[in-house]
């Protein structure tokens, strides 16, 4: 055997021994960093204490006859739609406002690797976290009925509750989705705070006064296609909707983003 088939079938032994980590182990480290510093902790928690508030409010605010499980879940979904994107964008843009992209991806080189991985991390906490505020909310129904001396009203099936659910995890994607293409934390925050509150009063604002856009507003407009997973289950129709703008809105610009990642200079 020459010198060079040796050095070859020691590389092949070697590569065989070190298969590369785990995208399990990936994952684990990315959930870790969405809650070691401070700052993530609090933004973690923020969750259910901005589900706690909202329930708090509905129980105070809400007449007898408003005090019912839809209630207090449309309240808690309206604070969750902001953070859980925030979440997103954070996770994916700290590597490169925080400068820890170097490190990231020389530990793994293959960045798609933790892309997928910071995906599943933030799609693992939108699993988590939205039963457990959607629990306090059914906590606060019960509360709430109790204090106004009404009978509780549990007026959202499970299909329901899953559309919801669904919806939130759209737009924690989508967030994810600006971090991955803009990769800069002020940047993506400006753009989806646009995207969440300019674009659909702009939307409204032109659906009110043209005929032609109201018949098209489903199909161009992602969170008013999105917004009908809060309402309850979608028909064929809607369904369609969701995927033709989501395809334009989310998935096209999640694999341009995805492209520049890998082509990106990390300093």
């Amino acid at each position: 055997m020459t010198t060079l088939d040796t050095r070859s079938a020691t590389l092949a032994s070697t590569r065989g021994r070190h298969r590369g980590i785990p995208l399990s182990r990936i994952t684990t480290t990315e959930l870790r960093k969405m809650f070691d510093t401070r700052s993530g902790f609090w933004l973690m928690a923020s969750i259910g204490i901005l589900a706690l508030l909202a329930t708090t409010a509905v129980i105070l605010f809400a007449s007898s006859h408003q005090m019912t499980y839809k209630t207090f879940t449309s309240a808690i979904n309206i604070p969750m739609t902001v953070v859980l994107p925030v979440i997103a964008i954070l996770s994916v843009t700290g590597e490169w406002s925080q400068r820890s992209g170097l490190s990231t991806f020389t530990l793994v080189p293959h960045r798609g690797r933790v892309i997928a991985a910071k995906a599943v991390a933030c799609v693992s906490v939108a699993i988590v976290t939205i039963p457990l505020a959607f629990a306090i909310g059914a906590l606060g129904n019960l509360v709430g009925t109790a204090i106004a001396r009404v009978d509780p009203v549990w007026d959202l099936t499970v299909v329901n509750l899953l559309a919801n659910v669904l919806a939130n995890v759209l737009s924690l994607l989508f967030g994810f989705m600006l971090g991955v293409l803009i990769r800069n934390s002020v940047g993506a925050l400006v753009a989806y705070f646009v995207y969440q509150f300019l674009l659909p009063t702009l939307s409204l604002i032109l659906a009110a006064s043209q005929d032609w856009f109201r018949e098209l507003q489903p199909w161009i407009d992602f969170d008013y296609a999105q917004s009908a997973l809060f309402d309850g289950a979608l028909n064929t129709q809607q369904w369609t909707q969701l995927a033709i703008t989501g395809t334009v809105w989310l998935i096209i610009p999640m694999i341009i983003g995805l492209r520049l990642v890998t082509r990106a200079e990390v300093k």
